[in-house]
């Protein structure tokens, strides 16, 4: 199959990959105040890389942190409208040593582009723009109305990005939001994350003695803060795997039958990860296979101790204090701040005498779903298929991005998660990088399904 779009991506593929390393030459890392004018000069750039491709009403809009880029182009036959969102801000590069060609000076060889900012999320988010632009360039309208939305603090988690939204619901209104910052299930298999799970996080500070004591003096006679909180973390499992607060899996979705086979279809091998993983065992709530308790089944894991001696050698003390750190990946209609309530009373609840207890709640995320078998959704599927010649999984995602839920929210909009990096394109780490097969079928994709969307009936 060809099109005037195609040729000309094909025709422009050197031009969209120079404009793409500049902007991944942009060093718009969030965490670091350091690099705030490199945020606003990213924001700049796509602004007016968006003006080049034909968006209209071109903005960066102020928030208390970096800024947001908004453009949109709303004169389609259609009447269904798409709200994109991507984010220019990037993590920080250490230990830059690591690093085999500078995380700035991005590089192509292998068939893959080398820089901060290649998959996640300045790659795919350019993407867009250049799908648009090909479109417009060639056919001189798009199939539905779109909208840009792209912020530069979604590695920091969004912290301006929600009252935005709040405060422009007019400006974003949309039928569909549609995210490409999610992986790929492999090379050559697309796939399509219909839902994410929540998060809540937690620290338990557990405080003994006014000060750590000699363990031969007082040992056996005064609380161990350490037994203490060991008491406590090892009461929240019991010994199928399962999470030991009450409550916890009451607003628990399970599975239906037709999500239970389209998991056992991706015939995930178990065996190859626990080589890959160098354990014997995977570990979780019994009854279930690795992909519904990593994608579908809520956790509780804990994620540091620390209290008392940690030098070389032995120090022969009873620590005055212990500490932890907890934290939930949560599904279905799990609230995250009735399980923080949860996890609060039991801890009390299990706490040993002679000791002190302060729970601090911390981060919170929602759950997201969008049902697969919404028209938007398998418009997606088509469009896939149309570029990779391949059918496109429906997976869940077991990390949490706070903000999909945020919009879906704040919007009523159904969201469409449809990503093309791989999982093993070292987002976060050095050596990120993104495979060009990627991004050339990608640009295909997007551009099929903005024409598939403009034939659905929404519900």
């Amino acid at each position: 199959m060809n099109s005037a779009y195609r040729t000309h991506l094909e025709t422009h593929r050197n031009t969209h990959l120079k404009e793409l390393k500049d902007l991944l030459s942009i060093p718009s890392v969030s965490a670091l105040s350091a690099h705030k004018p490199d945020s606003k000069r990213a924001a700049e750039w796509l602004a007016d890389s968006l003006q080049a491709a034909g968006l209209e009403n071109v903005k960066i809009m102020p928030t208390d942190g970096n800024p947001i880029v908004y453009a949109d182009w709303l004169h389609a036959d259609s009447d269904i409208t798409a709200l994109i969102y991507g984010h220019y801000d990037v993590q920080p590069v250490d230990p830059l040593e690591l690093w085999q060609t500078p995380p700035f000076e991005p590089d192509i060889r292998d068939g893959k582009i080398y820089a901060r900012g290649a998959t996640d999320d300045k790659g795919q988010i350019f993407m867009h723009i250049k799908a648009v632009e090909a479109l417009l360039k060639t056919e001189g309208k798009l199939p539905v109305n779109v909208k840009f939305c792209i912020e530069g603090e979604e590695e920091i988690g969004s912290p301006a990005l929600e009252p935005f939204v709040e405060q422009n619901k007019d400006r974003l209104a949309a039928d569909v939001l549609v995210i490409s910052d999610t992986p790929m299930l492999e090379k050559g298999k697309p796939a399509i994350c219909y839902s994410l799970r929540g998060l809540c996080a937690m620290q338990i500070d557990i405080r003994g003695a006014n000060s750590d004591l000699h363990s031969g003096i007082y040992g056996g006679g005064v609380a161990n803060p350490l037994h203490a909180l060991a008491a406590i973390l090892a009461s929240m499992h019991d010994e199928r795997g399962r999470v030991a607060v009450e409550g916890f899996y009451d607003r628990v979705r399970p599975l239906t039958e037709e999500e239970q086979q389209a998991f056992r279809d991706l015939r995930y091998d178990e065996e190859a990860l626990k080589k890959e993983l160098n354990v014997s065992e995977l570990y979780g709530e019994e009854g279930f296979s690795f992909l519904e308790r990593t994608w579908a089944r809520p956790t509780l894991e804990i994620n540091g101790i620390y209290g008392g001696f940690q030098g070389e050698g032995i120090k022969t003390v009873l620590p005055s204090e212990a500490h932890a750190k907890l934290s939930c990946r949560l599904v279905g209609d799990q609230d995250p701040k009735e399980i923080q309530e949860l996890i609060e009373k039991h801890v009390y609840a299990h706490t040993p005498p002679g000791v002190q207890v302060k729970v601090t709640r911390m981060d919170t995320g929602r759950p997201f779903e969008t049902p697969y078998d919404h028209p938007v959704i398998q418009a997606a599927m088509r469009a896939y298929e149309k570029a990779y010649e391949a059918t496109p999984a429906l997976t869940r995602m077991g990390g949490s991005i706070p903000i999909v839920e945020g919009f879906g929210r704040l919007l009523n909009v159904p969201v469409v998660l449809m990503g093309f990096g791989l999982p093993g394109e070292n987002f976060h780490a050095p050596n990120e990088h993104f495979h060009l097969e990627n991004f050339d079928k990608g640009l295909i994709t997007i551009c099929e399904y903005w024409k598939e969307l403009a034939g659905i009936k929404m519900k």
